[in-house]
């Protein structure tokens, strides 16, 4: 092939190439990883402050529970217990699950379905003994109780009463 152009590679050339893609993808993938990494990082320190935690009267007595701390408490109304205000805004009631029982304060409209030996879900703090409930779920059997809730029930040993109307 004298005076003419070869347009060929040797091996080496080939390989050299080949190992320039390789680490070109390597590097990309690596990229990609991190990203995503990074975004799960944050979307689960996001979540982090919104996330609730359910516990039972129990729980919450025996001091499982930071002071202040966003909670969801969950038992049956005790019977007897609830007393409202002449306006019927503020309410006070205790929550029980068989075993201990905790005095609830809410402020603001409750469900139609709530009342005395039902269950409940309430979600808000511990302050001073009292857990101050911003929201009221509840709950019209324990048919629809969420499964922590009729757990908890459970091994305190509380029975629910038959349906009042």
């Amino acid at each position: 092939m004298s005076g003419g152009i070869c347009n060929c590679r040797s091996r080496e050339g080939r390989f050299d190439l080949a190992q320039g893609r390789k680490s070109k993808r390597l590097l990309i993938l690596g990229a990609a990883g991190l990203v995503l990494a990074v975004s799960a990082t944050l979307v689960l320190s996001a979540l982090r402050d919104d996330i609730v935690f359910f516990r039972s009267p129990t729980e919450i007595v025996s001091g499982a529970v930071a002071a202040g701390a966003q909670i969801r408490l969950g038992g049956m109304v005790e019977e007897g217990s609830i007393s409202r205000s002449a306006d019927g805004l503020q309410v006070a009631f205790r929550v029980t699950d068989g075993t201990e029982s905790l005095p609830v304060s809410y402020h603001g409209i409750l469900p139609d379905l709530f009342r005395e030996g039902q269950g409940v879900v309430a979600e808000g703090q511990m302050h001073d003994g009292t857990f101050k409930a911003v929201t009221i779920l509840a709950k019209h059997d324990e048919n629809y109780m969420p499964r922590e809730v009729q757990a908890a029930l459970e091994r305190g040993g509380y029975q629910a009463s038959p349906m009042k109307p």
